[in-house]
């Protein structure tokens, strides 16, 4: 190996929480995660000292952590926040690659010959991240998968030692990073797990032609990671100059949302072409030039071959980040934002691969996902009916039952009510994960046996402590409510009605939140919360 394939990593921890609390302007002491399907998938280092951990939800995190601040996750936000830290790393050493938010790679032989060593490269690089005020760890070694599992752990591999560095690690840590991983990798990583391949050393050990007979595309790539290896061979010769798309702004752009409509044009014209040379892009740069003649490119990596949303969102974060995101404090007025508005965009694919070597997936090949799946359900209506399939839109209304209208496949996508407008009385975030059209009637009952209903007020007759289903019984660990109706008060059959939540207390794989709902002096379950 080579002291020219070695790269450098620059990894920002903890970064979706830390951007949230930048633009939030809290405290460093205040505890933050960042939440995204009612789980938590980053959270800060406060946060995690109170007992808060990726994959809780949202009330567990909230139950260690009573001041723990809640932001529901945004790419867009970390992707516009981010964009000082690379301006600032791509000053101190050109030539920087973006992984995702808050990961970025460069090559190490630059750098190392420039400041002397690949340590005081490191060190440089931290304190160039440090000047805008993020927090980084550096990690170097030969191949770039190495060398973010080392950027996780601040450590500096020596030439050909990478192998030594990751056998001892779990084999999870090969599922770990998203922007290296496809979204199969966990998959794999558990029936290695399962296999009694623990350690990354574990499946080094086997040969590559027992990993090719045994496992997937995505195993071989991970294989290689494994043994050090080159996850992918290099391209073999610069793509042709005619992929290249680009873009005249006429009107200049200088607002996001314009940003965001030329980059979804231009990645469909990239794609486009890339189609018809029957070639997906692996490494994408973006270039824009303004009216002052100024200059702009940053190159994005990814794990997988482009998909023209992929392409679309990478072009708006990039967008947003020069023209919305405070430029670096070392950043000279090339590299922070642009002073006038875009009159050029292009999009260049550096790296790209013939797409028969693709994997396809499940649904088919890349891009191809969504159509197979509609012809799929369209064949499905052809045998049971147009009636059989629908699809639930986002309504307007107060009730979680009342905010889905479901909609035959191939109608238009029209809610009932439009969900825009406020609806007052209406049901606090979050929705249950399963709603229970039938109702069932349960009973709840106060400590001494007593059946809990509501006053005329709407409020409980007595603290509730038992929940009955049917023939089950269960204590209730805590409740919330309840929450007055106050729809169709106006009908002389008008009763009082409400919304309550509560907590049941069973063993540990039965500790469910309920939502119920009382109408005609009866509770009934009406959902259950994930």
């Amino acid at each position: 190996m080579t002291e020219s394939t070695r790269v450098v990593a620059v990894w920002c921890l903890d970064w979706p929480a830390v951007a949230a609390a930048a633009l939030a302007e809290l405290p460093a002491t205040r505890p933050v995660a960042v939440l995204h399907g009612n789980r938590v998938v980053a959270c800060s280092a406060v946060a995690r000292a109170e007992g808060v951990r990726r994959g809780l939800r949202r009330r567990e995190a909230q139950a260690r952590c009573p001041e723990l601040f809640l932001v529901q996750a945004d790419p867009d936000r970390d992707a516009r926040l981010f964009e000082p830290v690379v301006a600032a790393v791509d000053e101190t050493v050109p030539g920087v690659e973006v992984l995702r938010p808050g990961l970025l790679v460069l090559g190490a032989r630059g750098a190392a010959r420039f400041f002397g060593s690949e340590a005081a490269a490191a060190e440089r690089l931290v304190d160039a991240v440090a000047a805008v005020g993020v927090e980084a760890q550096i990690g170097i070694a030969d191949e770039l998968s190495t060398a973010v599992l080392a950027a996780k752990r601040a450590a500096i591999v020596a030439p050909g030692a990478g192998a030594g560095f990751l056998a001892p690690l779990l084999i999870g840590e090969l599922a770990v990073e998203p922007s290296l991983a496809a979204p199969e990798r966990g998959e794999l990583v558990d029936l290695l797990h399962r296999l009694g391949l623990r350690r990354i050393g574990d499946f080094a050990a086997l040969t590559p032609a027992e990993v090719a007979s045994r496992f997937g595309n995505d195993a071989v790539l991970a294989h290689r990671s494994a043994r050090a290896e080159p996850e992918r061979p290099p391209s073999a010769r610069r793509p042709p100059p005619e992929l290249t798309v680009e873009m005249r702004c006429d009107p200049p752009i200088d607002r996001v949302d314009a940003a965001a409509f030329a980059g979804r044009m231009l990645a469909a014209r990239l794609h486009a072409v890339l189609a018809a040379a029957s070639v997906s892009c692996t490494r994408l740069s973006v270039f824009a030039e303004t009216e002052a003649g100024e200059q702009f490119s940053r190159t994005w990596r990814c794990a997988e071959p482009l998909t023209p949303e992929g392409t679309a969102d990478r072009v708006r974060w990039q967008l947003d980040g020069w023209l919305n995101a405070p430029a670096a404090r070392s950043a000279g007025p090339r590299r922070g934002r642009p002073t006038a508005p875009i009159t050029l965009l292009r999009l260049e694919p550096v790296e790209i691969a013939r797409a028969g070597t693709l994997q396809l997936g499940l649904w088919g090949g890349v891009g191809e996902e969504t159509e197979r799946a509609r012809r799929a359900l369209v064949r499905v209506q052809g045998l049971l009916g147009g009636e059989a399939v629908r699809f639930g839109v986002l309504s307007g209304g107060r009730g979680p039952a009342e905010r889905i209208t479901m909609v035959v496949l191939g109608d238009e996508p029209v809610p009932a009510a439009d969900p825009d407008q406020p609806w007052p009385g209406s049901l606090p975030q979050p929705a249950p994960a399963m709603l229970l059209l039938n109702r069932p009637a349960v009973l709840l009952q106060a400590a001494d046996g007593t059946a809990v209903q509501l006053t005329e007020r709407g409020l409980f007759t007595a603290p509730p402590a038992r929940l009955t289903w049917g023939s089950r019984r269960w204590p209730l660990a805590g409740w919330a409510g309840p929450w007055p109706i106050d729809d169709r008060w106006w009908t002389p059959d008008a009763t009082v009605t409400a919304r309550a939540q509560v907590q049941l207390d069973g063993a540990p794989s039965d500790t469910r939140v309920l939502l119920l709902i009382y109408r005609a002096e009866t509770w009934h379950a009406e959902g259950i919360y994930d």
